[in-house]
């Protein structure tokens, strides 16, 4: 087990700039839910945009499912969203659910519903498009210089799509229980532990191939994926057009989900792979044993409509763009160094 291939894997961009204070408030990090389709307007659901402010997406779920009378499990979520922040994001909740069919006020003092639209089917894990984030870090003593030059290099460029801290548990507390036996876990804990060896499988070979140089490049046997999509396709050998697509970010190389059988990639980027789940024995084996398949991940995250600006001398306010299942702590931890982990994804 090597823990620092997860939770402190290479940058690309050099060291932090400097130190930064992040969430000193939950306003500090706003992050907005973009769904990529139209509520239908018609059906037996309703889809609920909802900000909270300093609560877990679970717990604004039990509580609107306890508003409405229905089951915790008929409540429908994108994805999960840090606690400590404040976040819009969609629900969908059964129509006939709360009879009265008005929306407008349900809510507390950490969430209230925005807008409530006629649905035609519960809301699916993963069903977004991306991410909308400003975040506010304090106590910046970089140059504007400096904070300029980096973020165009993000913006040309790209950063390692690792999967953040988050993912291992505090202080990587997931990644010591590799070793114990599934069975006696709880289903949600047995989750937070297989999410925490696929990931950090992943971190290890998006690792690897940061330090060769080739996170941002196509090699032979490669599996390309399409920027913000799903699909990917085999790269037999990278052709000029191929490489002039890599480098608009439009199509991505990709690394290891891991899970049953042999990865589908070929070549040297098959030895590399198997050569790194070699080194993580006992997370791969675990994967294999819970059933998972081998599925792929993007290894670099491009950053949309990156924008900043100083405010109040050493603060500094980001904006951007993510796709979803992406962390923008992979995108901060290559400006700053900061402590903090609270955050989730989708």
């Amino acid at each position: 087990m090597h823990p620092e291939a997860a939770l402190e894997p290479p940058r690309v961009h050099g060291g932090p700039l400097c130190s930064a204070r992040l969430r000193t408030e939950p306003e500090d990090f706003v992050v907005e839910e973009q769904l990529g389709f139209a509520p239908s307007g018609a059906g037996p659901h309703a889809l609920l945009k909802v900000r909270k402010r300093n609560a877990n997406t679970q717990w604004v779920a039990r509580e609107l499912a306890r508003a409405c009378g229905c089951r915790p499990m008929d409540v429908g979520y994108a994805g999960l969203k840090d606690r400590r922040s404040v976040a819009v994001q969609w629900f969908s909740i059964p129509r006939a659910a709360r009879a009265s069919g008005d929306w407008g006020g349900l809510g507390g003092a950490q969430f209230e519903v925005l807008e409530a639209h006629a649905h035609a089917r519960k809301l699916p894990r993963g069903a977004l498009a991306g991410n909308r984030f400003l975040i506010r870090a304090r106590g910046v003593a970089a140059a504007e210089s400096q904070l300029e030059q980096r973020l165009a290099a993000i913006r040309e460029r790209g950063v390692p799509n690792y999967f953040g801290p988050q993912r291992f548990g505090r202080d990587g507390a997931n990644l010591g229980r590799i070793a114990q036996d599934l069975r006696r876990l709880k289903p949600p804990e047995r989750g937070f532990v297989l999410s925490a060896a696929r990931s950090l499988v992943f971190n290890a070979v998006l690792g690897a191939r940061v330090e060769d140089g080739s996170w941002e490049q196509l090699r032979a046997g490669d599996l390309a994926i399409l920027d913000g999509r799903g699909s990917h396709f085999p790269v037999d050998s990278p052709d000029e057009a191929l490489r002039e697509r890599c480098a608009r970010l439009e199509i991505h190389p990709t690394g290891p989900l891991w899970g049953r059988g042999v990865p589908p990639c070929g070549a040297d980027v098959l030895a590399l792979e198997e050569r790194i789940a070699a080194q993580h024995g006992a997370a791969c084996a675990l994967l294999a044993e819970a059933g998972l398949d081998q599925e792929r991940r993007s290894l670099r995250l491009a950053v949309r409509d990156l924008g900043w600006r100083r405010e109040g001398g050493d603060e500094v306010v980001l904006e951007f763009r993510l796709t979803r299942g992406a962390y923008a702590t992979a995108v901060l931890r290559e400006l700053f160094a900061a402590g903090d982990h609270d955050e989730s994804s989708t």
